[in-house]
């Protein structure tokens, strides 16, 4: 958990430590709406679940399945952010919109997730208010494995008969 990163997987150009990191730990408050989304990437990227938890509005993170967000990071290897349009989400807004593409690889897939998120200002916090995704791309990575082939995830049995299912 919680992997060491030179570079800031969001993309920004900046060490890690000087970009999202101090936004995940709480020791510096996203001044904009892309800040916080960045620093959402982010800390998918590095598996820091509690901060993508606590960065939801409230009635959206009722609606959040702890165990399957931690599998979800954990389980994918993020290989990139792509901001596309920002609209309000400034110092001074209440309220912005970021359209982004997240980039990863999950089982094998590689994945590219477009979402247009909603943002606000609570107390003086950015948080995720909910979004609108797009259909997600999806691209095998390495050559597709047979059907009578053993499964790759180790467990003995044919991939028709496991993770193939």
């Amino acid at each position: 958990m919680n992997k060491e990163y030179p570079s800031c997987p969001c993309g920004s150009g900046k060490t890690f430590t000087e970009c999202c990191e101090p936004i995940i730990l709480g020791t510096k408050i996203a001044p904009t709406a892309e800040a916080l989304m960045r620093a959402r990437y982010a800390a998918y990227a590095t598996e820091h679940v509690d901060f993508i938890l606590t960065s939801f509005e409230k009635q959206e993170k009722d609606n959040i399945d702890p165990e399957g967000t931690r599998s979800w990071s954990s389980g994918s290897v993020w290989n990139g952010l792509t901001v596309i349009r920002t609209e309000k989400g400034g110092p001074g807004d209440t309220e912005g919109t970021v359209e982004f593409e997240a980039d990863y690889t999950r089982k094998g897939l590689r994945e590219l997730h477009h979402e247009t998120a909603r943002f606000k200002k609570v107390d003086g916090r950015w948080v995720y208010s909910d979004g609108d995704v797009r259909a997600m791309t999806t691209h095998r990575e390495g050559r597709k494995i047979g059907r009578n082939e053993p499964c790759p995830c180790g467990s003995g049995k044919k991939y028709k008969q496991c993770c193939g299912r």
